[in-house]
C-alpha cells in the first residue's frame, strides 16, 4: 500500500512538473545549477522568438535575393543589354555617314574642276553638257578626231558634229573610273562595242589612275577610234538603232573579263 501511494506521488509530481510551466520554472530558481541552465535556455528562446518576428523573417528571406535575383530584373537586365547592344549597333551606322560625306565632297571637288578646266581650252576638242543638271554625269561631246582619219572622212560626209558620249562617275570618283559609252552616232569598230561600250583598259579598276582627267580620257578615246578604224555605221536600219546603257553595261564587264585573261591592247596618243 505504501508503495502504491508513493508511486501515485511521483506520478502527480511528474505531471506538475511537466504540465505546469510555473511550478517547472519555480522549481529552477531553487538551485545555482539551475539559474544558470536557465538562463542558456532562455537565450536560445530570445534569439529563436527574434529570428521568428515578421519583420526579421523579411530581413531572413531577402538575403536569398542578392544571389538570385528576381525573373523580372532578369529579364530588365536582358532588355538592358539587347539596349545597349543596338546602341552600339546603331551608333556604328551614322560613322559611315562622315566617310560617305567625305567622298561626295571629293569628287565635286574635283569634277568642279575638271569642267573650269574644259572651259578653258582654246581648240574646241570637247564640250561638257550635264545631265538633269546632275554633276556626276555629263554628255561628253567629242568634236575633233584625227583628220587625216576615215572615220574624220565619215562625219564630214554625214554632216556629223561631233560624236557624243554619256560620262557616269561613281561615288568613290577619282579613285574609280568612270563608265563611258558612246550614244551617237552608231559607230562600228575602233574598239567600240555592243551598246556603245568603250573597250579601254584606262576606263577600268586595273588600269584607272586617280591622275587621269576627263580631257586625258577623252583624248585617249579619240586615238582608239582612229586606231582602231573606227567608222560611222551606215547600213541602212542598223544605224538607226540605237545604243543602250544596259547592253552598254553588259559588254563592257564581258570584255573587262576577257581581256583581264589575255591582256590589253591600249593605243599611244600620238596615234590619235
Amino acid at each position: 500500500m505504501a508503495t502504491l501511494l508513493r508511486k501515485i506521488g511521483l506520478i502527480r509530481l511528474h505531471d506538475r512538473d511537466t504540465e505546469d510551466p510555473k511550478h517547472h520554472q519555480g522549481s529552477l530558481k531553487g538551485t545555482k545549477g539551475n539559474q544558470k541552465n536557465n538562463t542558456k535556455h532562455c537565450n536560445t528562446s530570445n534569439e529563436t522568438n527574434i529570428l521568428s518576428t515578421p519583420e526579421i523573417k523579411a530581413k531572413k528571406f531577402d538575403h536569398p535575393v542578392k544571389d538570385k535575383p528576381p525573373v523580372k530584373d532578369k529579364q530588365q537586365g536582358k532588355d538592358t543589354k539587347e539596349k545597349q547592344q543596338s546602341s552600339k549597333s546603331s551608333s556604328s551606322i551614322p560613322s559611315l555617314a562622315p566617310h560617305r560625306q567625305h567622298c561626295t565632297q571629293v569628287r565635286t571637288r574635283r569634277l568642279m574642276k575638271e569642267l573650269q578646266e574644259i572651259r578653258r581650252l582654246g581648240d574646241n576638242f570637247i564640250t561638257v553638257e550635264l545631265m538633269d543638271d546632275n554633276l556626276f554625269e555629263w554628255n561628253v561631246k567629242l568634236h575633233q578626231v584625227d583628220k587625216d582619219s576615215a572615220l574624220w572622212q565619215d562625219m564630214k560626209e554625214t554632216n556629223t558634229e561631233f560624236i557624243l558620249l554619256n560620262v557616269t562617275f561613281p561615288d568613290n570618283f577619282p579613285f574609280s573610273p568612270p563608265f563611258m559609252r558612246v550614244l551617237t552616232p552608231r559607230l562600228e569598230n575602233g574598239y567600240v562595242l555592243d551598246g556603245g561600250a568603250i573597250c579601254m583598259e584606262l576606263l577600268t579598276p586595273r588600269g584607272w589612275s586617280s591622275a587621269y582627267t576627263v580631257e586625258a580620257v577623252m583624248r585617249q578615246f579619240a586615238a582608239s577610234l582612229v586606231k582602231g578604224q573606227g567608222r560611222i555605221c551606215r547600213k541602212a536600219g542598223k544605224s538607226k538603232k540605237a545604243f543602250s546603257r544596259k547592253e552598254a553595261e553588259a559588254t563592257f564587264k564581258s570584255l573587262v573579263k576577257t581581256h583581264e585573261k589575255y591582256g590589253w591592247v591600249s593605243p599611244p596618243v600620238s596615234d590619235g
